[in-house]
């Protein structure tokens, strides 16, 4: 769920400071002290601006395909003087230029693979490939299936929520999601079990 902040065009997602602790605390280990991040699915922009203020010498990119979301990333920019995040771009994953530039050292997408269509993982990380630097990182945020089996009742009630709101979306299988990345050159490096039933799933371009 994401809310309104006030009459400005910042928008709040509660889940975002229950989890942006426990996300930039693998990221702060998994990451390059300096360098360019690019941030897909960025939504609110809390997430791209509280990791760029605490990894200052990260220049980050964040992205959303729905304005709603970039006026939101711009508002939290402007709120936070957030001088190392960029102005936000409009990415769809699946276009067929990201129009991003690059090469990134990592590419972020948190929450972004069960609230799409599988073809958006499929374009993530034949995407991710294009951007990245050799040796750079994808790191990826959310609740997975492990050998095809939830990991909790309460990740078995959000994936049938999802098939209510739309029925290609889903908590994906962590080995679909590696072999999908591996058909891209990406080798899965870790699984980084989360709060709440989630997962971090951390990749290495070859």
């Amino acid at each position: 769920m994401v809310e309104a902040l006030g009459m400005d065009a910042r928008q709040y997602a509660p889940a975002t400071v229950r989890n942006r602790e426990p996300i930039l605390a693998v990221l702060q280990r998994v990451l390059p002290r300096a360098g360019r991040v690019l941030e897909l699915a960025s939504g609110s922009g809390e997430h791209a601006v509280f990791f760029a203020a605490a990894m200052p010498e990260l220049h980050w990119q964040p992205s959303d395909p729905d304005p709603t979301a970039r006026a939101s990333i711009a508002a939290w920019i402007v709120a936070e003087a957030a001088k190392n995040v960029l102005a936000p771009l409009d990415i769809d994953v699946c276009a067929e230029d990201w129009g991003a530039g690059g090469p990134y050292d990592a590419v972020l997408a948190v929450n972004m693979i069960h609230i799409s269509p599988w073809e958006a993982t499929l374009c993530l990380t034949a995407g991710a490939a294009t951007v990245l630097r050799p040796g750079g990182w994808l790191v990826t945020y959310g609740p997975y299936k492990r050998d095809g089996a939830h990991t909790a009742p309460s990740n078995e009630q959000f994936e049938e929520w999802l098939h209510a709101r739309d029925s290609r979306y889903g908590v994906r299988d962590i080995a679909d999601v590696e072999a999908a990345a591996f058909a891209q050159g990406l080798a899965l490096r870790e699984i980084v079990e989360m709060p709440a039933n989630n997962f971090m799933l951390v990749f290495q371009r070859h």
